[in-house]
């Protein structure tokens, strides 16, 4: 059984970030979070009437397995470091983020790396497209707007955040090859665990080669969030877009995000798309792009992930536009 945080679990966080004087007068565990565990904390007296905790713990992660190693882009992360590192760029580049009220990843006092951020009021553009869609259009034009700044600001070299930041050296040699290779493992591990994915095995195989080799290297790397879809954008009370879930910020091909960005605004993905992206590299990223989106959820499904019917329309979906893809 998994124990998530209660009350009395983050009374000392709280008391940590704002003092003793405010009492906590509820708490809600939101839902989405399969890394960490997303608290609002609702807050009693002079202040803030909520506020956001952060809590990076083992049994706030759904994903079977230990983190990845840092130099590969594409490995599981999680944690205080990446967060910070992550939100001190889009700070530099001028993407709103939560403003950070204290943090802390000693463990001294909690048994978690923590971090107490403001909550974002608005809510999910995602839900926006729905009960307001004036005030959604807005948001997603700005939101083109941040992700041009992300997408104009440049690196020689690609890899996460918080590596770079250290002066480290991300994994492979080029971001096609990366998601040539990290396209075949999710193959493998898909037809492993799927028939209708074994049977086409050999033709995804193939075609993912073909597009691999169209594609020609690059020495220039944008910043991008890599898992942005409207759910990662709050808006806030003035109706700017707030990016969360930001710990995989990384310098890559911003084809790839731009793939993400199709894949999850659907019809909407016209007020974000950029002319000048490499229709070659979009390519290859889509179809690695679906089959990662089968192989994942197919993992995580392993586990105890609550979710498990909203798991399942994600295999399938990304199942069918994965074979569609091939000629």
């Amino acid at each position: 059984m998994r124990g998530f945080a209660e009350a009395e679990d983050l009374s000392g966080v709280v008391s940590d970030a704002l003092g003793k004087r405010h009492r906590i007068a509820g708490v809600d565990r939101l839902r989405g979070g399969t890394k960490k565990g997303v608290y609002r904390i609702r807050l009693d007296g002079a202040g803030p009437a909520s506020l956001i905790v952060y809590r990076w713990a083992d049994e706030e992660n759904f994903w079977p397995g230990a983190a990845g190693e840092v130099t590969d882009p594409f490995a599981p992360v999680s944690g205080l470091v990446p967060f910070l590192a992550a939100r001190r760029r889009l700070d530099e580049v001028g993407a709103r983020v939560p403003r950070v009220l204290w943090a802390d990843d000693t463990r001294r006092r909690h048994a978690a790396d923590v971090a107490v951020v403001e909550d974002i009021t608005g809510g999910p553009l995602e839900a926006l497209f729905d009960t307001d869609p004036g005030r959604a259009d807005a948001a997603l034009n700005d939101l083109a707007r941040t992700l041009d700044l992300m997408h104009r600001h440049h690196a020689p070299r690609y890899g996460r955040v918080d590596l770079l930041e250290r002066g480290g050296i991300a994994l492979g040699d080029s971001c096609e090859q990366l998601v040539l290779d990290r396209a075949l493992r999710d193959l493998d591990e898909a037809a492993g665990r799927d028939t209708r994915m074994a049977a086409a095995r050999g033709r995804l195989d193939e075609r993912l080669r073909e597009l691999r080799a169209l594609v020609v290297p690059r020495t220039e790397y944008g910043l991008i969030h890599g898992e942005l879809g409207p759910d990662h954008v709050l808006v806030s009370a003035e109706g700017h877009p707030v990016l969360i879930d930001v710990e995989g910020l990384m310098y890559f091909d911003v084809e790839w995000e731009h793939v993400f960005l199709r894949l999850r605004f659907g019809e909407r993905y016209a007020a974000l798309s950029r002319p000048g992206l490499d229709p070659r590299r979009l390519g290859l990223y889509a179809l690695a792009t679906h089959l990662s989106l089968v192989a994942g959820p197919l993992r995580l499904l392993d586990g105890d992930f609550p979710d498990r019917e909203f798991m399942h329309a994600i295999v399938e979906h990304n199942l069918h536009e994965a074979l569609a893809l091939l000629p």
